[in-house]
């Protein structure tokens, strides 16, 4: 999960119904910004027929979307769809990534109704699935808008263009001693001594699908990995599920640097808290895209592709931008937090994660065996 995972409290029909309130309440963007479209009505430079798209979606009349982005960020990007396709009742489900995987799994093994549409920051669980025919090969409008290495078949969808980052409190790190890249890290904390003990959190690669995706790729992009995840264990760092976790332990001085956490949400967590700070790593920022894909036994297969072309639409990425800021993929959209605005920023140092079938066979056995038993052994675990 990118941040908190699902309320257990809060079951499916509480969710919809809060997220129906929710959308009678007036938009919170301008109209410039975000244009009126009536509801119903076919996006402009969309062919003709997707009218009949349009209509086969509202003669459904209901959408089941899992993901792991949290309920609060994707709000804005849920109300306006409603707004929109007012006849269409959106169901979406918070989960984390791992969850949201296993419950897909569960269900479509036992032939129960599923999601109709997933969308998830953990690349290598979605391609996993995809790899395995679970999704239905559409062809989107949207997809010339896209570049190539965020689309996969016309199977599964990248929607953002998220920076991973080293994070820190302000207050415990002096601005001499932030580390500027990876080495610099595994440095600090090896020479640390019982300063870091403790005070360092990361995600559970064994626990957290984002992780361990995260995980492979800085082991790919550098062999000096496993010296920083030496450091790790010397740190006696600490292991979460969420970047929303790093942050709550960093804003209460529990830890003083965060390591791979989400840039999204360390940035919007930045801009309110002055005690936090954070670093695009010099030598290598991995950027990750939350993927999207349509189920192939959706049972709203039409109101499923409605949700796909809005996320990958200008509209919907002028929102993921503005609104949600998990930084807009598309290059046609405006402002920091987009692919352009970040680009403008690190440069040449960004690593995109491709979608494509490596992400899915790093979760093949014994591959990500071997790869957590070399895990645990660089920590020191046993």
């Amino acid at each position: 999960s990118g941040a908190a995972g699902a309320d257990p409290a809060m079951n499916r029909r509480a969710i919809l119904w809060w997220l129906l309130g929710a959308c009678t309440a007036a938009p919170a963007w301008s109209e410039e910004t975000i244009p009126y479209r009536a509801p119903g009505q076919v996006p402009s430079g969309y062919p003709a027929d997707y009218a009949k798209t349009i209509a086969a979606a509202e003669e459904e009349g209901a959408l089941v979307v899992y993901s792991n982005t949290d309920l609060a960020v994707a709000r804005p990007l849920v109300e306006d769809f409603q707004s929109l396709y007012p006849r269409i009742e959106l169901d979406y489900q918070d989960l984390n990534a791992t969850q949201l995987h296993h419950r897909y799994l569960a269900e479509n093994g036992l032939g129960h109704d599923s999601a109709d549409a997933l969308w998830s920051s953990a690349m290598d669980l979605q391609m996993s699935l995809v790899e395995k025919g679970y999704a239905q090969t559409y062809a989107s409008p949207e997809r010339a808008a896209l570049p190539s290495w965020a689309v996969w078949r016309d199977q599964a969808f990248g929607t953002t263009f998220e920076p991973v980052v080293i994070a820190y409190n302000r207050q415990a790190v002096a601005a001499a001693e932030v580390p500027q890249a990876h080495e610099d890290l595994a440095r600090l904390l090896q020479a640390g001594g019982d300063r870091w003990r403790g005070r360092v959190v990361s995600y559970d690669v064994e626990r957290s699908g984002l992780g361990y995706l995260l995980a492979t790729q800085d082991a790919a992009a550098s062999a000096a990995y496993w010296d920083l995840v030496r450091a790790l264990g010397v740190a006696g760092t600490r292991f979460q599920l969420t970047t929303d976790a790093m942050l709550r332990a960093l804003a209460r001085g529990n830890a003083h640097i965060a390591h791979n956490a989400l840039g999204a949400y360390v940035m919007r967590a930045a801009r309110a808290d002055t005690a936090i700070g954070y670093v695009l790593p010099r030598d290598y920022t991995l950027v990750m895209t939350r993927t999207a894909f349509i189920s192939r036994r959706a049972q709203h297969p039409h109101a499923a592709r409605l949700w796909l072309d809005y996320l990958l639409s200008r509209r919907g990425q002028q929102l993921i931008a503005d609104r949600a800021q998990l930084f807009a993929l598309r290059d046609d959209v405006a402002g920091a937090t987009t692919a352009a605005g970040l680009m403008q920023l690190a440069g040449e140092r960004l690593r995109p994660i491709p979608l494509d079938s490596a992400l899915a066979r790093s979760l093949d056995e014994p591959a990500r065996h071997d790869f957590l038993r070399r895990w645990r052994m660089a920590l020191g675990k046993r």
